[in-house]
């Protein structure tokens, strides 16, 4: 790693030193003189291990594997690391066996105690390399498929869920809650992450017995709920949001059921996966999600339940959402050309813009079908990471992509690591991960934003989605 300043390996202000000396330029022995010093200042920021949650031999074999490593790149970096990679194990799996003796793990997002959908599912992805060496590990990701089968039978329309029917904090929306729910805010993305997690653990571990009825059960109220949305066309469907709030993007107009869409083939998502509201109803990032798991959904169908008639549908709706995209997502912007739209209405409105949270424009190789030498995501790739993406923010601490859920100038660490795990150019991972390194507020853990020019000025001291996913770049970025 080149030019990360001493100031930034140690998390501490520049003031505590008496040069600014670049560490790549430092003499070997100097250079190890001064890893000895920063590792004897960072303490570690685990949880005492009785107190973790979930204990891996495998992850502790890889963090001690990286240690040295990682060290001698930047003391920071293994740090941060240490801290990032076991977070969700350390800190928010709940995981039990049921009554007739089935896996269930229970997965909080960090300091909402509270299983989303999309961020459980996310939490646990790069933890499934390590399940063929450590089966306890194997049966808490098949547990979280098991819980997040079981929750969409709940309610297809809700992202969040309470660990019980304990109710919560929005039970006041106007909506269909139940006691069971979170909340209920529908999103796309909550569907697609617990179809692409179970394609995943079932490739890697031969084990389709999660394909059972439960899974026949979901899958059935997946395609439905799709196919309800796919032809929504701005009057009343089974799906309604309204909350008292101040906030413009934490409820919805038109009584609750949002901007007009005209049918055209795409599936329209009431929300976004930061959990504000769209503005115009077919989301195009989650609508090539949706494309992408309804193929893996097929395959599971055919191969392993048999069940002809709906892959068949799934196959079906893949195909029409697809066309869809190329056919409206696509617009021809004035200096990029041709990109892909992050909203459109199916009238030919269209908004060009991004938002950090995945799937994004931005991640779309990461989490989609779409390649990343695809000319027009290229296209779009430099539109949205430029000032002329109305939500991407530069300053004197960093840059990258926010959204209206944490406001302006607030960029998040999230969208860092998706830049660097959509490209292999390889000084492009690094800056990205650089940029990472030294907005981390001296905390030694990612956060879900930061002020673009004061680091120290973050929001969520506990987002546990973040921290693994900077652990999956890391072992990535080491691997290549």
């Amino acid at each position: 790693m080149k030019k990360i300043l001493l100031s930034l390996m140690m998390g501490l202000p520049l003031s505590n030193y008496a040069s600014t000396m670049w560490y790549d330029e430092m003499p070997e022995p100097a250079k190890k003189k001064e890893q000895v010093a920063v590792q004897s200042t960072i303490k570690d920021l685990r949880p005492v291990e009785s107190e973790r949650l979930f204990k891996s031999d495998a992850i502790e074999r890889q963090i001690a594997s990286l240690r040295d490593k990682l060290t001698a790149v930047d003391p920071k970096l293994f740090w941060m690391f240490q801290n990032c990679l076991p977070n969700t194990l350390d800190t928010t799996v709940h995981y039990s066996k049921t009554a007739d003796g089935d896996d269930d793990t229970f997965v909080y997002t960090g300091d909402i105690h509270a299983m989303w959908l999309r961020d459980s599912a996310a939490q646990v992805w790069p933890y499934l390399r390590y399940m063929k060496e450590d089966d306890a590990m194997r049966h808490l990701i098949r547990g979280v498929v098991r819980r997040q089968l079981a929750c969409i039978l709940i309610d297809p329309y809700a992202n969040a869920f309470n660990m019980g029917p304990t109710g919560g904090e929005w039970a006041s929306d106007e909506t269909d809650m139940k006691k069971e729910l979170h909340e209920r805010k529908y999103e796309i993305d909550s569907l697609c992450y617990p179809i692409r997690l179970a394609y995943a653990y079932w490739q890697l571990t031969g084990d389709d017995s999660i394909f059972d009825e439960r899974w026949l059960k979901a899958i059935r109220l997946i395609v439905d709920t799709f196919r309800e949305q796919q032809n929504w066309n701005g009057t009343k469907t089974a799906y309604h949001f309204r909350r008292v709030t101040e906030a413009m993007h934490d409820t919805r107009s038109n009584n609750g059921y949002g901007h007009p869409g005209k049918a055209c083939g795409l599936i329209a998502s009431a929300f976004r996966p930061s959990d504000d509201c769209t503005i115009f109803p077919y989301l195009v990032p989650s609508n090539f999600f949706a494309v992408s798991v309804l193929r893996k959904a097929a395959t599971i169908l055919r191969e392993v339940n048999k069940e002809n008639v709906m892959a068949g549908e799934c196959e079906q709706m893949a195909t029409q959402v697809d066309q869809a995209l190329q056919k409206y997502a696509v617009v021809e912007h004035p200096q990029y050309g041709k990109i892909y739209a992050f909203e459109v209405d199916g009238f030919g409105s269209t908004l060009l813009m991004d938002d950090s949270n995945a799937p994004s424009l931005l991640c779309l190789p990461y989490l989609t079908d779409v390649r990343m030498d695809d000319p027009i995501y290229q296209n779009t790739r430099k539109f949205v990471w430029s000032e002329d993406n109305p939500y991407f923010f530069r300053g004197k601490a960093g840059e990258g992509i926010g959204g209206p859920h944490c406001g302006l100038d607030k960029p998040w660490p999230m969208s860092l690591v998706m830049k660097a795990l959509t490209t292999e150019d390889r000084a492009e991972q690094e800056w990205c991960l650089r940029e990472i390194l030294k907005t981390d507020g001296d905390t030694g853990f990612m956060h879900e934003s930061f002020n673009k020019d004061d680091a120290k000025d973050f929001t969520r001291a506990w987002f546990a989605w973040a921290n693994t996913l900077l652990g999956e770049l890391i072992l990535k970025m080491y691997a290549d």
